[in-house]
This record gives structure tokens, C-alpha cells and sequence, in this order.
């Protein structure tokens, strides 16, 4: 870790998104601004796309520009993502307390993130989990931008049961002033045309709710989306689509895309 010892500094900064504060606030400011006005009630959760911003920005922008209607309520974001970096069995908390980027620090709810520890099996402490892990920093700086004031439970999710995913989301659900951002990037590395078929099939699942019969290679954030499609579907949340595209349709060429989804879960 940083000499900060309870500071995760950001590890993608520059890479996948800006790497100053100024251009980050220009860039998504700017996607922002490209996104016709949504009626409706805002999403409880949203589940949103990874990649570098020129690729995918654009797609969680469409789920984070719902938000600003309510951003004034919302105080705590429980953020959730696959590991990419590191073998994990279950969920990875981490021991810090601020996570860092270009934007400014973000405090964590280490009092709940301690309580899950305690009171979940399936829940670890890891810090080496979340070290360089880019899927839930890329969506910090969104969440600065869009919201006001905000504590994190930023969680790294390995191998875990639907189950085990939801009955943890579950006990820190909260109220309209919890957020729920589920990270998760769809097809790799298919021609654009076969990838837009696959994708489509996998809104379709994420659509009905039928996680678990998501393929492995469906979505990276398989594992996280079932546990809340789980708890979504337990709940008679509704689910809605706000964009379904790939890194063909944005900034990358047509021979080897990925594909990236955006969705709003709502409360009944």
C-alpha cells in the first residue's frame, strides 16, 4: 500500500480514465451533457460497464445520469465487482479507510464493512484484492461527479453463490440513501456482429432475471449480477435497460470488441 497506510491510492488513474481532476470533470461532464433527459423513479441499483472511458464511459453514463435526481439522498454506495487481478474465494473487503483518486478521497462505511466481516463467512479482509483491481475504481469518479456526499462499501467478488452475494447485500440494502453500482463488463474479444448477438442473449437473461443461467462468458460480473438479479427478483424489483453497445460502436475497431450494458433496478 501507499505510505498512507489507510489510503488505497488510485491505481488506474491516467489509464483508464483521466488522470487529473480538471479533465476527469471535462470528460464525464461531457457524457453527461450527451444523454437525453429519463422520466421515471430513479434505480436503487444500477449496474454499469469497466472498460476505459473513451470505450464505455459513454454506457454508464447513461445508468449514472438517472441518479441525479435523487443524488442529495443518497449517503452510502455499496460497490461491487469481479477480480480481475487475484484468485479470490468470496467477497473481499478492504482494511482501509479512504479510497483516493484524481477527484479527492472517499471515506469508507468501515463500521458496516467490519460488520460484515463478523457476521458473513463468505467475507474477507483484503487489501491485495482491491490494490489494482480497475473495476470498481473506474466507477469512483463517476460517483464523485454525480453524487454530493457519499461513504463507500467497496467489495471484490471471487468465486461465491448467488446466495452469498445476496444475503450480503441484503443485510446493508438501507434505504433511498443506499446505492447499489454492480461493475461488470459483457462480452470479450468477439467480431462486433457475434459479440452483438451474444450480448443481446445476455440482456435478454439479465432481463428475466435468470441469472444463473448466465454463461461463463457472458459477463466478468457474472457473479455479482446474479446475487443481485437474486435479491432484485426476491424483492419484485423491476429492471430496465439504458443501453447496450461495444467497444465497436465507441472507440475500438470491429474485429475484437467488448461488449458493455447498462441497467437501472428499481424498488417496487
Amino acid at each position: 500500500m501507499s505510505h498512507y497506510s489507510n489510503t488505497r491510492p488510485p491505481a488506474v488513474a491516467g489509464m483508464f480514465y483521466p488522470g487529473t481532476a480538471a479533465e476527469i470533470r471535462q470528460r464525464i461532464d461531457s457524457f453527461l451533457a450527451d444523454i437525453p433527459a429519463v422520466q421515471g423513479q430513479a434505480p436503487k441499483a444500477i449496474i454499469v460497464p469497466h472498460a476505459g472511458y473513451i470505450y464505455s464511459g459513454i454506457v454508464a453514463a447513461t445508468a449514472y445520469d438517472t441518479l441525479q435526481a435523487v443524488a442529495a439522498q443518497i449517503k452510502t454506495v455499496i460497490l461491487l465487482g469481479p477480480s480481475h487481478r487475484i484468485p479470490l474465494q468470496g467477497l473481499a473487503l478492504p482494511t482501509v479507510e479512504i479510497f483516493q483518486t484524481p477527484l479527492g478521497d472517499i471515506d469508507l462505511d468501515t463500521k458496516t464493512i467490519y460488520k460484515l466481516v463478523k457476521d458473513f463467512k463468505q467475507v474477507q479482509l483484503s487489501d491485495r484484492a482491491h490494490e489494482e483491481e480497475h473495476a470498481l475504481e473506474v466507477q469512483l469518479p463517476f460517483l464523485q461527479t454525480v453524487l454530493e456526499n457519499f461513504e463507500l462499501i467497496p467489495i471484490v467478488v471471487g468465486d461465491a453463490s448467488e446466495t452469498e452475494v445476496s444475503e450480503v447485500l441484503e443485510s446493508c440494502w438501507g434505504g433511498e440513501e443506499t446505492l447499489v453500482v454492480i461493475s461488470s463488463d459483457l462480452s470479450h474479444f468477439y467480431s462486433y456482429e457475434k459479440a452483438k448477438r451474444l450480448d443481446e442473449e445476455t440482456a435478454e437473461l439479465i432481463e428475466a432475471f435468470r441469472g444463473e443461467a448466465l454463461p461463463e462468458h457472458s459477463a466478468c460480473g457474472r457473479i455479482p449480477i446474479r446475487g443481485m438479479l437474486h435479491l432484485a427478483q426476491k424483492r419484485g424489483m423491476s429492471i430496465k435497460r439504458f443501453d447496450l453497445r461495444n467497444s465497436g460502436d465507441t472507440a475500438g475497431s470491429h474485429d475484437q470488441v467488448v461488449g458493455y450494458g447498462a441497467w437501472g433496478l428499481i424498488e417496487p
